[in-house]
């Protein structure tokens, strides 16, 4: 056990947060989405399992860590709804809360096609899949510095 560290954090997310540098980012993506398919292009080749968890409950946990990056237009996605555009869902509302207050000054939160979502989280450097039931509830955050 580490103190500060939520108890929930499993060792391998942990890991993955160490060793991510500035611009790397990471999917946090729903129970329904190609995980092993994607993950399979990623930097770790690997699914991060974090059962029991909604994707805002995650990208919480994850952010109490990680700095989201400020100095690119948008430090963190979201995946649109198909025919849909930028109109976030309740899953995309939760999280942008959260993203919104994790969100260091001058960065922001935009939203993705799901199309290119897909080709860019299998650029990315892992794949967090959480148990998140409802759909789109699919986020990339990218690591920021600590200043």
């Amino acid at each position: 056990m580490l103190k500060g560290i939520d108890s929930r954090m499993p060792a391998d997310l942990l890991d993955v947060l160490m060793r991510m540098g500035h611009g790397d980012e990471i999917a946090v993506v729903d129970c329904n989405y190609p995980a092993h398919s994607s993950a399979a292009g990623t930097v770790t080749g690997r699914v991060i399992e974090l059962p029991g968890f909604s994707a805002p409950e995650a990208i919480e946990m994850v952010c109490t860590l990680m700095p989201l990056d400020p100095f690119v237009p948008e430090g963190a996605l979201w995946m649109e709804v198909d025919g849909k555009g930028a109109q976030p869902n309740p899953v995309h509302e939760e999280a942008i809360a959260i993203l919104a207050r994790e969100m260091p000054e001058g960065g922001g939160v935009g939203a993705i096609a799901r199309q290119d979502f897909y080709a860019r989280a299998r650029q990315g450097f892992a794949v967090l899949r959480c148990t998140e039931t409802r759909g789109y509830g699919c986020f990339i955050l990218r690591k920021g510095v600590i200043l």
